[in-house]
């Protein structure tokens, strides 16, 4: 035992002092990403420090945790709080400082009389529930009697659907007077967006109305999901909501008698002893499972390899800080990092230089898919922000340079980067697939099965230990060892975002009125 423990010292310091050497040895300014370096040929040896076996570990624990507790990992329950103590007891025992964050999430919303929509003046007039207006789930309660302010409606309605960007911006609520109920029209955005715009210039209240082409008259039930915007929400049809727009100071009583119950779980951060507090490499990945299953591919399996790389890391001093996280509520709608990032002062949020998100990392069935920060694969969302590309393109190197293939995956706002990249913070990560399709094409490329899911498991009761590529597990972890690390000592490409915050406060100084506040 003394030998074998010996042995494992020595591993370690040489580990140590190699790893080390990028703060005396980093890349110039002027380097290029494709530019052999120190931190590069060092992060790759780190890589083999990295080991699927070990990260399988920890998905065996997490089998055990959900075994034991109903069968799931849920935020919220039993099962998803010993997952959180596993990990944090041996990011404890391996150095780390650790904290938790709160999160709240909806458990229930519940309506406890009709909703009220009324025309106070310039006529008094009473609208039908339901047949002029539904209440929107989620909604939160309130009694609001104020003046309808339109923001940037479509009248008469365009031919087309769809074709109505009211609320979509914040530059639509310019000249919106707070306190007013916004009167928004449906049309290419989610209704989210537009609540979130109208809390952000102030409304007391929102009427959404449907957009007026066929089909698209009547109101529409839905749920908003966000339950805290703190005003009643009701969704009227095309007639009233025209009604509402008609006159030039039309004022409306808005009561919604409802009311969320809130579940609360946590996040777990922790941030390395090493490197500038200032500056954060943020790494992340989400703890929790669905209800229906134990939760290993999605998303032990990412969970699992930030801890291992964090583990290998522990005893490493490094040039950044990092800062590892373990999200709670993700499956309940990305709740955990949203409220993290929305929590953070804008000094804090810009210390975090880039942010690596890891979901789902070991499909069955999978490929090896590369957020696709700067855009190339042209689909869906645009490029993320700047030094989402230099991310992108490190990790092909990483997969590039053993001949492992990979793809580009579009920023879909489904996991956790999503309030980073919000928030101008570059982000990029791996994602071995969920429930789409396996083409011909990546069948060829990856192996497995084409018209098949990426994981036949996704959320559902069979994502268990059984649903594990070991093989995709072990080669992902050690991409995710990699870019961690390389990133720890190599921010060239990687906006300083300190820096911009001061150049937009000097742009905004120069370009304010004469006699504005500054």
């Amino acid at each position: 035992m003394r030998l074998r423990l010996r042995r494992g010292m020595v591993r370690t310091a040489t580990l140590v002092t190699a790893i080390a050497l990028p703060l005396a040895f980093t890349a110039p300014a002027s380097a290029t990403i494709a530019a052999p370096s120190v931190p590069d040929v060092l992060a790759n040896a780190f890589a083999t420090q990295i080991k699927g076996g070990n990260v399988k570990k920890h998905l065996d624990r997490f089998q055990q945790i959900a075994t034991a507790n109903g069968g799931n990992r849920a935020a919220g329950t039993s099962g998803y709080d010993a997952s959180l103590a596993y990990v944090q007891d041996k990011l404890h025992k391996a150095g780390y400082k650790t904290s938790t964050t709160d999160v709240e999430f909806p458990l229930d919303w519940q309506e406890f009389s009709p909703s009220v929509l009324q025309q106070t003046a310039p006529v008094a007039k009473t609208y039908a529930n339901p047949a002029d207006f539904v209440t929107v789930i989620s909604s939160s309660g309130g009694d609001v009697t104020a003046q309808v302010q339109v923001v940037d409606a479509i009248i008469p309605p365009p031919p087309n659907p769809n074709t109505s960007t009211a609320g979509c911006e914040a530059a639509d609520f310019a000249g919106f007077v707070p306190g007013r109920i916004a009167l928004i029209q449906r049309g290419t955005c989610p209704f989210i967006d537009k609540a979130t715009n109208a809390k952000a210039a102030g409304a007391s209240g929102v009427i959404f109305f449907n957009e007026g082409q066929p089909g698209r008259t009547d109101p529409l039930l839905f749920d908003i999901i966000e339950w805290r915007f703190g005003f009643p929400i009701v969704m009227a049809s095309t007639a009233v909501g025209l009604d509402l727009a008609a006159g030039p100071n039309t004022t409306v009583r808005l009561k919604v008698d409802a009311e969320t119950t809130v579940g609360r779980t946590k996040n777990l951060i922790a941030d390395s002893r090493w490197g500038k507090s200032g500056e954060i490499v943020a790494v992340g990945a989400h703890l929790d499972s669905v209800p229906e299953g134990p939760g290993i591919n999605d998303n032990g399996s990412g969970s699992a390899a930030v801890l291992e790389t964090a583990l290998k890391l522990a005893k490493v001093p490094t040039k950044y800080k990092l800062r590892f996280a373990w999200w709670g509520a993700e499956e309940l709608g990305l709740l955990g990092s949203e409220q993290y990032v929305e929590g953070l002062s804008q000094a804090e949020r810009d210390k975090i230089r880039l942010y690596l998100n890891f979901d789902m990392i070991a499909s069955p069935n999978g490929g090896a898919f590369l957020y696709d920060g700067d855009d190339s694969d042209g689909e869906g969302a645009p490029a993320g922000p700047a030094g989402s590309a230099e991310i992108e393109k490190r990790l092909e190197r990483f997969y590039g340079k053993r001949g492992l293939p990979f793809e580009g995956t579009d920023f879909t706002g489904r996991s956790d980067y999503g309030a980073f990249i919000a928030n101008g913070i570059p982000a990029g990560g791996i994602f071995s697939g969920a429930e789409g399709i396996k083409t011909a094409e990546q069948a060829a490329k990856f192996g497995g099965t084409a018209g098949a899911a990426y994981d036949p498991c996704y959320h559902a009761a069979c994502d268990g230990i059984g649903n594990i590529d070991a093989t995709a597990l072990d080669r992902n972890a050690k991409a995710i060892g990699y870019a961690t690390a390389f990133f720890a000592y190599d921010l060239t490409g990687i906006p300083d975002r300190n820096a911009a915050t001061l150049a937009r406060t000097a742009a905004q100084a120069a370009t304010a009125p004469e006699g504005a506040a500054r």
